[in-house]
């Protein structure tokens, strides 16, 4: 297993792929670990090299801080970067990495030469709707909101078709640290980059799925106009996570874009 220091904290990570050519940095959502990425990362043949880690307090990495904000967060992935020394990077961010990429090119965007923001935005939700998911789950833990977390991931097909799968990713979210979680949320609550994706001029992409509950195609629209001569596309038959309901899909369009930045 890989994995460096950032403050106290001990952040597991995966480093695959050839040295040579544009590094592809994957961002996971709230709720998952890097495993989220692991069917892209199959469809990409190891054609490139790709990272991606667990956010504190999710997955393998620590969170003895109790430390979680955007900022943090990305402050993160530029240790991350400045470890493993790399040049070239495609930054591809979903949901909560989303806010943590655009965070991130606030002060160290030099290196990244292209963006793709999936089923994201640059404010995403109401402070009511934080707050009510914080109460719940200091109450009940993460399991009390695990069927309506579910139910916006995935879209109807996979939740009546592929149970086995569901419950899987049940497992996952059940099982992140419940103060990982928590931090995560009110991370995201405070968080509004609404001038910093105005600010954006790298090639940006913009994905998301159809039937997205989480970040609704018109939300990351909005976040699309906001992002000069940026690109969206929208997926079909897939919600919230499209990388996991539609790799192959999801992946066309990463390496089509990737072919653009070369």
């Amino acid at each position: 297993m890989q994995s460096f220091k950032s403050g106290d904290e001990v952040i597991h990570y995966m480093d695959e792929g050839p040295r040579s050519g544009l590094t592809v940095i994957f961002v996971n959502s709230l709720g998952t670990d890097l495993r989220v990425w692991d069917k892209v990362i199959k469809e990409m043949n190891q054609k490139y090299r790709t990272v991606r880690f667990d956010k504190r307090g999710h997955g393998l990495s620590s969170n003895i801080e109790n430390n979680i904000s955007i900022s943090i967060l990305a402050n993160d992935l530029k240790l991350l970067i400045s470890k493993l020394e790399i040049k070239d990077i495609l930054l591809v961010g979903l949901s909560i990495g989303g806010l943590i990429a655009l965070e991130f090119l606030k002060n160290s965007s030099t290196n990244v030469k292209g963006l793709i923001l999936s089923d994201t935005a640059a404010k995403i939700g109401s402070s009511d709707m934080w707050s009510d998911r914080i109460s719940r789950v200091k109450a009940g833990g993460i399991e009390s909101i695990s069927d309506d977390i579910l139910a916006r991931w995935f879209s109807n097909h996979f939740l009546k078709n592929r149970i086995e799968e569901l419950q899987l990713w049940r497992s996952m979210l059940t099982r992140t640290s419940k103060l990982g979680y928590l931090g995560c949320c009110k991370a995201i609550a405070d968080c509004d980059l609404r001038n910093q994706a105005k600010s954006i001029s790298i090639p940006t992409l913009l994905i998301v799925g159809d039937e997205d509950g989480s970040t609704p195609v018109n939300i990351v629209k909005d976040t699309a106009n906001m992002i000069k001569n940026s690109k969206f596309e929208i997926i079909k038959g897939a919600g919230h996570l499209p990388c996991v309901e539609k790799p192959k899909v999801f992946t066309n369009e990463l390496v089509k874009f990737l072919g653009k930045l070369d």
